[in-house]
């Protein structure tokens, strides 16, 4: 059965089909909220703001219209409005880089701790310079890169133009870049007299 169809057979009253569209988004859901979240320390909040999602667009859908968007399009934009103003409610929080909520084991700490250590650090950069784009950049690079969207969906869910989005994604990725660049920069030795 096809979301249209779903949805229809919702509208004229067979309310208990609405649990298949929670399974066919959810995890796709959880997984775009829980990284919008993560950067800004506040993931444990995933789960809550999911569900606030899939209830928010359950009373929402008597007004939902295909012809303007698809039903996922419609959800992701409803799911980025509930974490934005989960964000905001948080905006003075500021999450440290030495935060230990951020830490997670990649390897075996027993067998190559350095590595381990390492990794994690990286993840923890990459989470901040995330954090620190513009809420716009921020959205559109988490759709892209972590729920793996295609442009037009990025573009309806964001109320831009592809061309935009595309903007949006060099000018977060040059960002984060930028940003990064100080801690994975190798080092260049000149060679001294005596050296060679």
């Amino acid at each position: 059965m096809t979301d249209s169809q779903l949805i229809r057979d919702i509208k004229d009253g067979d309310t208990q089909l609405y649990s298949i569209l929670i399974k066919r988004y959810e995890r796709k859901i959880y997984s775009f909220i829980y990284n919008m979240l993560k950067s800004s320390g506040l993931e444990s909040s995933s789960e809550d703001l999911c569900q606030d999602t899939f209830y928010k667009a359950y009373r929402s859908l008597s007004t939902f219209r295909e012809v303007e968007a698809s039903f996922s399009t419609w959800l992701y934009t409803i799911a980025r409005n509930t974490v934005l103003s989960e964000l905001r409610k948080h905006k003075s929080t500021k999450v440290s880089i030495d935060d230990e909520s951020g830490y997670i084991p990649l390897a075996a700490f027993d067998t190559m701790p350095e590595q381990s250590i390492l990794r994690n650090e990286k993840v923890s950069l990459v989470r901040e310079a995330i954090n620190n784009l513009p809420e716009k950049q921020r959205s559109a690079l988490i759709l892209r890169e972590y729920n793996q969207l295609d442009y037009q969906e990025i573009a309806n869910i964001l109320g831009q133009t592809i061309s935009s989005v595309k903007s949006l994604l060099f000018r977060a990725r040059v960002s984060v870049k930028n940003q990064l660049e100080p801690y994975f920069h190798e080092p260049k030795y000149e060679e001294y007299e005596g050296m060679k």
